[in-house]
């Protein structure tokens, strides 16, 4: 068969993935980043639709492959831009769903919505499949290759146009699709292909002006959109980037006075501000200065200010420089010089150059230097040392206040981030992180004992003494000093609190007659929670707390996680009394979407398979062959969430790490795909299931290895260039990738000569899984971490080759493929119930077979 004929696969593949990448970026928009996880998470779920569609109606369909491909790949193109036009609009707002239950029905819409590009996208893909059962690696392998430049090439794309405008290609790109696969057809093919093609020409040049002037439509709830709610509100500035979108607006009428954690004593207004709103909603401010120190004091009034009056005179690092705001302070407080880090260029273009003028120049003076690079990144790797380094608020208080972060991975509050920056601190250095107080204290406390763990590895003797934490009315300062803070630290503490009416929730030496003062709550729990967390009695204190303040650490980076079930029942109880408030919604709605998302598979899989049992040969089969492709599915996503979760840390930027690692996996199983019929015959032995069963030897092997192996390459390579980084990160998942794609073509295939009627069931089957562990990856990364996540995946693909041991009917052998009855199946159930026992003669089996796999020159 010739490449060009599985040309529109990969086309359709790419313009897939591109979709689901691109709906993150407008959903993290249009409500928040796992919100759109959520919606994603479902929409998949027309993978696994298209499945059974194909199923059912295989043989009409099949006969007509290049229309009924052109179609559905027509389909899709159309379904992406009217679906997402249509989802946008609906009034579903998740923050809105335990009090109101009609946003149940706009979430069913938006799954209805979004479901349908997915399964259309899939269709043309199981099509394929179905059409080519003897070529089923190479269908398979131009699928994956197709999806990793689809997603990596999303990416580049958005940084030079906007999320909205991208979609516009994509549709074009479905619709190119839809024009190769045309020609295929024997009757009207060019009239049908020069149709398409104009389509996809006209939808790649036609912009829609809606979304181009004004974004997509934004949640209510977000800041951005309540800002622009205020008389003569404006928008002066715009920037998209894939790091985020970034609105800058002026609000002449009714001024900004962002300045978080400010005294109730300060009696000096703010200069004129922009706010910054990255997605809608995380709020930063470039604030007017002309040079005088003293337009700025309202900042030493801030409880941010409080390691200044500690310090003279410091060398700092502010790790999220953002607007400019901490810049502003360092320059204020006498800062001998500013190293300021930003992970978002566009924000530096905004604050060097766009508003230089407005911010004084205060990034182009001789003592700041502004450097682009990831804030863990740039403090593990830079050669300086600090006497202070300040991590300042960026992040809105709605946001932490709903709880959508939970369910974010973030690398900067973990015990691995704190030992990080400890090491770049001078002797007397100081550490100051200001973060939202609300009550009962969550993030607080969980960075106090973040802290405290950091400080005993370092060696601490008394964590206590090296710890001082105040807080305002609405916000609370934490300070981690390297050496111990002497009398005359505490008595500046002291004296700093009181003139500013801030309360001392803990410093050395402080009893309970000193907290609980100005701003008054009815238990103080910062002082109670950091005395139980530095005495003997932490472990029990953090079981018994309501919520989860364990320290975050790199393998478990969910710092914003702070969910117990056994709080649940009465949060609810008294929810119309603020409960609700105090629940963390973002884990609680993945929870909810991963028991729909069970209840859809049922639906969609299940019953239609229980329904034509008897097509399918004997129930035994149809069992182990499902449970085969449910495992092949689960495993492959576990492990690609698991290496999109870590390699975060050492890409920077989620979206990089989602784009990059998935293009790398996606990739690079193609072609393991392409080889698999020559690795089935060289080290099988033509056996599909002996093939399988190697391949997912050397993925356990290598999995193993990286869980060693990764956090010593990320620690000594953080410092390179993006491009470099990017580059290592294909070249570390090139060989686990390559293995992982053997096992779904090989028990592809094998089924495929078993019961071709089966094959569309395993591909919705496995699109099913990988629905599933999407959800389900995450919620167990929360619990056992990535290490106990690629550990699971692990186990389901050393299980999975023994669910087709002994399934083998006889057939013609397949020659295209290289496929041949497979005589050894009890004989391979025997070798894996020995266990880890052969795993090292297995190792040297493959050694050893390696040499005739490479010079091995089969037809496939």
């Amino acid at each position: 068969m010739r490449a060009g004929r599985l040309l529109p696969v990969s086309l359709i593949s790419a313009a897939t993935l591109a979709y689901e990448v691109l709906l993150m970026r407008l959903f993290s928009i249009i409500q928040w980043h796992y919100f759109a996880y959520m919606i994603i998470s479902i929409a998949l779920l027309g993978f696994g639709a298209s499945g059974t569609f194909v199923a059912l109606a295989r043989r009409p369909l099949v006969e007509r492959y290049p229309a009924a491909f052109a179609a559905s790949a027509a389909l899709f193109a159309i379904t992406a831009v009217a679906s997402f036009a249509g989802a946008e609009r609906l009034p579903f707002n998740a923050l809105e769903i335990v009090w109101n239950p009609r946003q149940l029905g706009w979430l069913a819409a938006s799954y209805a919505l979004l479901t349908l590009p997915f399964f259309f996208g899939a269709t043309c893909i199981c099509l394929a499949f179905s059409r080519y059962p003897g070529q089923i690696g190479r269908v398979y392998a131009f699928d994956l290759v197709g999806a990793g430049i689809g997603a990596l090439g999303t990416v580049a794309l958005l940084f030079l146009v906007f999320p909205s405008v991208a979609l516009c290609f994509v549709a074009a790109l479905g619709f190119a699709a839809a024009a190769l696969a045309a020609t295929g057809m024997t009757r009207h093919r060019w009239l049908v292909a020069g149709s398409f093609g104009l389509a996809a020409a006209v939808i790649a040049v036609w912009l829609p002006p809606s979304w181009t002037a004004h974004g997509p439509h934004m949640s209510q709830y977000k800041g951005l959109r309540m800002a622009l709610e205020v008389p003569n509100a404006r928008v002066v500035e715009e920037r998209s980037s894939p790091l985020g979108l970034l609105t800058v607006v002026e609000s002449p009428t009714v001024p900004f006075r962002y300045a978080p954690g400010l005294s109730l004593a300060n009696t000096q207004e703010p200069p004129a501000q922009l706010a910054v709103f990255t997605d809608g909603d995380s709020i930063t401010a470039i604030t007017a200065y002309g040079g005088d120190p003293a337009t700025v004091a309202y900042l030493d009034r801030t409880t941010a200010a409080l390691p200044y009056h500690i310090l003279e005179r410091p060398r700092m690092l502010i790790l999220g420089a953002g607007g400019g705001e901490q810049v502003l302070l360092a320059l204020r407080a006498g800062a001998d010089s500013v190293d300021a880090v930003e992970v978002n260029p566009q924000m530096i273009d905004l604050a060097r150059n766009r508003f230089a003028d407005f911010v004084g120049g205060i990034f182009n003076r001789p003592n700041v230097h502004l450097h682009l690079a990831d804030a863990r990144a740039f403090a593990a790797t830079t050669g300086e040392r600090y006497d202070l380094i300040q991590i300042p608020l960026l992040d809105s208080f709605s946001a932490a206040a709903a709880g959508v972060q939970s369910m974010h991975e973030n690398y900067t509050y973990t015990v691995e981030a704190l030992r990080d920056y400890l090491a770049v601190l001078r002797p007397d250095g100081i550490i100051a992180i200001t973060r939202w107080l609300r009550v009962p204290p969550r993030d607080v406390l969980k960075l106090f004992a973040t802290a405290t763990v950091a400080l005993e590895a370092d060696g601490a003797a008394e964590p206590g003494r090296h710890l001082a934490l105040i807080r305002s009315w609405n916000t609370a300062t934490l300070l981690v000093a390297k050496s111990p803070f002497t009398g005359g630290d505490v008595a500046a503490i002291r004296g700093f609190a009181a003139e500013n009416f801030f309360d001392i929730s803990w410093a050395p030496g402080i009893s309970t007659s000193d907290v609980n003062r100005y701003n008054q709550l009815d238990q103080e729990y910062l002082y109670e929670g950091a005395l139980a967390l530095l005495g003997p009695e932490r472990a029990d204190f953090t079981e018994r707390y309501k919520f989860d303040i364990a320290p975050a650490t790199d393998n478990r980076p969910y710092f914003f996680d702070f969910f117990r079930w056994r709080a649940l029942p009465e949060l609810l109880t008294l929810r119309t009394q603020g409960g609700a408030a105090m629940l963390d919604w973002g884990y609680l709605i993945l929870v909810t979407t991963l028991v729909q998302a069970m209840i859809l598979s049922a639906v969609l899989i299940l019953l239609p398979l229980w329904l034509r049992r008897r097509a399918l040969g004997r129930a035994v089969h149809r069992l182990r062959f499902g449970l085969y492709f449910l495992a092949l599915g689960l495993a492959f996503l576990f492990i690609e969430i698991a290496f999109i979760q870590r390699f975060v840390l050492f890409l920077g930027h989620p979206l990089y790490a989602v784009a990059v690692v998935l293009a790398g996996f996606l990739s690079f199983a193609g072609l393991g795909s392409a080889v698999a019929p020559r690795w089935m015959a060289a080290v099988g032995c033509g056996s599909a299931v002996r093939g399988i069963a190697f391949a997912v030897v050397m993925i356990a092997f290598l999995s193993a290895t990286y869980l060693l192996a990764l956090p010593l390459i990320f620690e000594r390579l953080l410092a390179l260039q993006d491009a470099a980084k990017i580059a290592i990160a294909l070249l570390l998942i090139a060989p686990l990738a390559v293995f992982m794609g053997m096992p779904f073509p090989l028990g592809l295939g094998h089924v495929g000569a078993h019961s071709q009627a089966f094959i569309p069931w395993a591909w919705g089957i496995n699109g099913c899984a990988s629905v599933l562990s999407a959800i389900l990856a995450a919620l167990l990364a929360m619990h056992v971490g990535f290490t106990g996540v690629v550990t699971i995946a692990t186990i389901l693909y050393l299980v999975a080759p023994a669910l087709l041991a002994g399934t083998w009917d006889r057939y013609d052998q397949q020659t295209s493929q290289g496929f041949v009855p497979d005589r050894s199946s009890n004989r391979l159930k025997v070798w894996f119930g020995r266990g880890v026992r052969r795993l090292a003669s297995a190792l040297a089996w493959v050694r050893r077979a390696l040499p005739s796999m490479l010079g091995y020159s089969g037809r496939e």
